[in-house]
């Protein structure tokens, strides 16, 4: 029987960074639809991170593709995993606060825990992962508190877009893994694929948005948007592809539960605000389901 991955120190390290990385990406998407169309700001965060993906991966000595069929493969992980989910999550936001919007997109490792149940042979769920994955998502509903759910029956269609983008999420990491088990380094994986999701949004925004005919900026919304594609998308895909690469796609989307943790962090930094009894019992919670998650109590109490 093959055995699963498992995370590791190295495993969580990249998971704690993944988590800064995107975690502070809410807010900076906020800040950019200030003044970006969502198409608009999707397509930047892509195009801008291109040449730094290329240019590191040159760097270290690798390459891209010469073969068709894995050209295919980094198209459909582009889409799955950039331009379609990217798409909805920007459109959604703008009629969900940051902190709802945390909450659907901490739905991503129990879609994770299914798909890779279905679509590898490695990854199977099992109850204690269920459970672990049940007790997380607990934990950032108690964490992020009652005020975030008063929204919960309206906007009922961004709150669907949300969902479906963690879901294209879900099936992004298993293509991202076929993906690593091919001759490709994770640094190439990660810029082929943002490269296919560029292009992709080309004609999408062009017949969209015309952004040429945009009025010009703010200054903070284009800062966030460059941000937004250095840190958020050409530093954090090249984590991540090493991650899956190293623990499985399943265990990759783990760090969907510690997003929310950064926004109450900016909040209190940033917005004035105070940690709750509530949030440090939600933070607990996301622990207690990492923990379950990641496997290593469990075996410890079934000896």
């Amino acid at each position: 029987m093959t055995q699963s991955p498992k995370l590791d120190g190295t495993g969580w390290l990249f998971i704690g960074i993944l988590s800064i990385l995107w975690g502070g990406a809410f807010f900076l998407i906020e800040i950019g639809l200030r003044s970006y169309p969502p198409i608009t700001l999707v397509f930047m965060r892509l195009v801008l991170a291109v040449p730094p993906m290329w240019i590191a991966m040159r760097l270290m000595g690798e390459c891209l593709p010469t073969e068709p069929r894995i050209w295919g493969l980094l198209a459909i992980v582009g889409a799955l995993n950039c331009a379609l989910p990217f798409i909805l999550f920007f459109w959604g936001q703008q009629y969900l606060d940051s902190g709802y919007a945390s909450i659907l997109n901490a739905t991503t490792p129990l879609w994770g825990v299914i798909t890779a149940h279905f679509l590898t042979i490695d990854e199977k769920a099992t109850p204690a992962r269920i459970i672990g994955v049940l007790i997380g998502m607990a934990g950032i509903v108690v964490m992020v508190g009652p005020e975030a759910m008063k929204g919960l029956s309206n906007n009922l269609l961004a709150q669907i877009a949300c969902i479906i983008s963690t879901i294209f999420y879900s099936f992004a990491a298993i293509y991202g893994r076929r993906l690593s088990q091919t001759e490709l380094t994770p640094m190439a994986v990660a810029t082929g694929q943002t490269m296919m999701a560029a292009l992709m949004m080309v004609p999408i925004v062009a017949v969209m948005d015309q952004p040429w005919t945009m009025a010009v900026p703010r200054v903070d919304s284009t800062l966030a948007g460059v941000t937004l594609a250095i840190f958020s998308t050409a530093l954090a895909y090249t984590l991540y592809f090493r991650l899956i690469d190293r623990s499985g796609a399943s265990n990759a989307q783990l760090v969907a539960f510690l997003m929310p943790i950064l926004a109450v962090i900016l909040g209190i930094a940033f917005l004035g605000e105070s940690l709750s009894g509530g949030q440090i019992a939600g933070a607990g919670l996301i622990a207690i389901g990492l923990a379950i998650l990641d496997g290593r109590l469990v075996a410890r109490f079934q000896k």
